[in-house]
């Protein structure tokens, strides 16, 4: 019999998590689905570079080895179903590493693998027929090393109803492995737009582990017992509403705004959040405290989804190295600056002098000067600073001089000079191609171990996926009345950020509804895109989430060109937020 509602405990939030967070949730004993999220493009490039030299490999090897030694016995014995894109590139052997587990134990589990999502064979039709990146319109790279289609939930719901116990997918948008439980538990048609929207929201939250329950929390002094951070569960309803809340005697917290913090994060346009099953409206999406560590989320719209599916690529191009000294004394900030350049202009003379090319790209931050904050900082003086030096090059035999020529700055230049330990390392420069796939050409295939192999329909139908438009025509921002002093954003909003790509993600929300009118009146584009301007150099583009009384803002090439590409320290955007909370804003001299 289909139970009224289920509880679904988010397990991990990267490759990498800590082994408290399954361990925690089945210890709970509240629990019927545990899932895992493991996969960044970047790891995908790391995976099937592993593939290549082992191909027993090409999956998240922690699933097995730490979590699942951790909890298999556990989760099996109270009948938790266990669901993780842990397969990476290679789902088959990391379901052979599990099966091996199992009979390690005498165990018998029932373990079903989700196929389709590599597309790297259609990669010589996609380039003949002239396929370009999404949203930079450039061309296929000659040197792919992955490429697969972030899959929906319909296979996950397929596994289980199948009889699966654990199901292991590749490539899949990080909030299906939560959603496609919801489906199997709750019979969930594929056209029940609403609750699929709502089900995918369910899996946002707690796709991030920590960071739904308390975990990055702007308000970080007043989140209790860090060492025993709790990860999220979710009590989902048949009619999709659900409550976020934690283990019992976990640390974190959960209140309207750390769950409003997670639901902002990385989401784009919440009125178009585009999902392979649903598209999703989460601006109308409310949050309630309904009891100690408890949350109770409604609200979540949806609608057809399109008829692409998106793509990410990796490639090679050329190679990267970063190198780091301490320094320390009277300007520290300078003395770190001119090192970097000396470095620079030594290898520079040397690479001509080998008739090697220049760097392809160079970045040079001084950690502990707020970098980030720009024409923002502080203006004190600092008597330490960290130099990171990063750069690009098309040959490795470059980046290995310049490896050699760091170490030598510890008594050649800076008085105050330390840290250099050893050289840094050179690596491939991993970058992303995304693009899109019309989902008639991909087939996603459910097989169980020693069993049957399952095709999976999922409707194709739909409109194509285009760019994102420019955001809806919004009210017109409310007049400032009575304008009194200034007082950093913090003291008004909360804030959480994340990157796609390139671009940006910082969400804001108002500490109190009534606030709302003096966020949206003095937090418009062109003033963020102003006080941002060292860092985004695109365009600001707001939107309005009035069920949370927050905006969300997405600035467009503002990470140096993203995660696996950029150079800079915070490549991935997480510092943002804090820059903006720093932001004057004016409020009336007679605000509370």
């Amino acid at each position: 019999m289909r139970k009224d509602s289920v509880s679904i405990g988010g397990a991990s939030g990267f490759w990498g998590d800590s082994v408290t967070g399954p361990m925690q949730l089945v210890a709970s004993g509240r629990i019927d689905f545990l899932v895992f999220d493991y996969l960044a493009e970047l790891t995908m490039s790391l995976l099937a570079t592993a593939r290549m030299k082992d191909p027993s490999l090409g999956y998240a090897t922690d699933f097995v080895g730490v979590a699942m030694r951790a909890v298999l016995k556990d989760a099996l014995a109270q009948n938790i179903r266990i669901i993780a894109n842990a397969g990476g590139v290679n789902p088959r052997g990391c379901a052979a590493a599990l099966q091996a587990l199992a009979d390690e134990w005498g165990l018998q589990v029932r373990i079903a693998v989700v196929e389709g999502d590599d597309v790297m064979s259609l990669l010589p039709a996609l380039r003949d027929e002239g396929v370009r990146e999404w949203q930079s319109d450039s061309p296929l790279a000659a040197k792919v090393l992955s490429a697969n289609a972030y899959l929906g939930a319909l296979p996950i719901k397929a596994a289980l109803d199948a009889g699966a116990q654990v199901v292991i997918t590749g490539r899949c948008v990080d909030s299906a492995v939560t959603l496609g439980a919801l489906m199997h538990a709750f019979d969930w048609a594929s056209d029940d737009y609403a609750r699929l929207a709502a089900g995918s929201l369910a899996g946002h939250i707690i796709e991030c582990g920590c960071q739904g329950v308390g975990g990055l929390h702007t308000d970080w002094e007043s989140v209790p017992d860090w060492a025993y951070s709790g990860y999220p569960i979710v009590e989902c309803r048949a009619d999709g509403s659900f409550t976020v809340t934690k283990p019992e005697g976990s640390g974190g917290l959960v209140t309207p705004a750390t769950v409003g913090e997670q639901l902002l994060y990385e989401i784009g346009d919440p009125a178009r959040y585009v999902l392979p099953d649903v598209i999703c409206d989460f601006t109308q999406a409310t949050m309630t405290q309904t009891g100690e560590h408890r949350v109770d989320v409604n609200g979540a719209r949806g609608r057809a989804p399109t008829s692409d599916y998106k793509v990410s690529a990796t490639y090679a191009d050329g190679y990267r190295a970063t190198g780091q000294l301490t320094v320390v004394g009277f300007d520290a900030d300078r003395k770190a600056r001119r090192t970097a350049d000396a470095i620079l202009e030594r290898t520079r003379e040397l690479f001509r002098k080998l008739g090697l090319p220049d760097y392809s790209d160079t970045h040079v931050e001084t950690l502990g000067s707020a970098y980030l904050f720009g024409p923002h900082q502080p203006q004190v003086p600092r008597f330490e600073s960290v130099m990171w030096l990063a750069v690009a090059h098309t040959e490795k035999s470059a980046l290995e001089l310049f490896a050699r020529e760091i170490a030598p700055a510890a008594t050649s230049w800076a008085p105050g000079t330390t840290g250099a330990g050893g050289r840094p390392s050179v690596t491939p420069a991993i970058k992303q191609f995304a693009f899109l796939l019309d989902k008639a050409r991909v087939r996603p295939q459910v097989t169980l171990l020693g069993g049957e192999s399952l095709d999976v329909s999922v409707p194709t139908g739909g409109v194509r996926l285009e760019a994102p438009p420019v955001a809806a025509a919004r009210t017109s921002p409310a007049p400032l009345v009575n304008p009194g002093r200034k007082v950093p954003l913090i003291e008004l909003a909360y804030a959480r950020s994340g990157d796609k790509g390139d671009t940006v993600n910082i969400g804001v929300m108002a500490r109190r509804p009534e606030d709302l009118p003096l966020l949206r009146a003095q937090l418009t584009e062109d003033a963020v895109a102003a006080y941002l301007a060292h860092v985004v150099k695109g365009r600001v583009t707001r939107y309005e989430l009035p069920g949370i009384h927050a905006l969300n803002f997405v600035c467009e090439q503002a990470l140096g060109g993203g995660g696996m590409a950029s150079l800079r320290h915070d490549a991935l955007g997480k510092g943002m937020a804090q820059v903006l909370l720093a932001m004057p804003v004016r409020i009336p001299a007679n605000h509370a």
